[in-house]
């Protein structure tokens, strides 16, 4: 097999972290998510804590300013790092699975790319989320906005397309349909056929 490097995004409460995992495990390759943070936190010498409150976040226009292409932003400087790793990571022909990050931008030159959009049903999104963290609807209502709508801030302040747009991925996907684990074998075997494909070509 080539280099594979699968883009996941995902909305809040779809499942799509867990499916990232899962397609890593089946393809037998590394995942960058939570592990990103920490490889960035030993480069620069703060903490995961840290790293995780500035991440995914755009900057705040009132107080950031840019001069000679670079910024006074942590935000943009955490951002810059960790696409700038996600990029010497495919050069290196490493495979390996990607959440969020706007991977299916930053990474679109790669031929081994395959990016995903996982959504889900309203109601399958709050049961995940009540479940998960423990919380009443309302709140856990509240929460999935919040965290949904710093992603799409974050997506549209780094790339010129907007987070979601199914024209920005190979292939967008709702997991209420099948259930995380027939998702996810659903999209080994589109994934493998796209391993043949290109394959195919060379």
């Amino acid at each position: 097999m080539g280099q594979l490097i699968i883009s996941v995004g995902r909305e809040f409460g779809s499942g799509g972290r867990v499916i990232a995992e899962a397609l890593a495990k089946r393809f037998g390759i590394t995942i960058y998510d939570r592990h990103l943070i920490t490889e960035i936190a030993q480069e620069t010498g703060l903490t995961p804590k840290e790293i995780e409150k500035y991440n995914e976040h755009p900057k705040h226009l009132l107080t950031s300013r840019t001069v000679r292409g670079l910024s006074n932003s942590i935000e943009d400087n955490i951002a810059d790092m960790q696409f700038k790793f996600l990029r010497e990571k495919a050069a290196s022909g490493e495979s390996f699975v990607v959440v969020g990050r706007c991977s299916e931008t930053k990474l679109k030159d790669y031929e081994g790319l395959v990016s995903i959009f996982v959504i889900a049903d309203e109601d399958a999104k709050l049961r995940r989320i009540m479940h998960l963290y423990e919380l009443p609807e309302d709140k856990a209502r509240a929460f999935k906005d919040k965290k949904d709508k710093k992603r799409k801030r974050y997506h549209n302040y780094h790339c010129q397309m907007h987070w979601g747009d199914s024209r920005l991925y190979d292939l967008s996907i709702n997991s209420s349909r099948l259930g995380i684990d027939g998702t996810v074998d659903y999209l080994e075997k589109y994934i493998r056929a796209r391993v043949e494909a290109m394959a195919d070509k060379k």
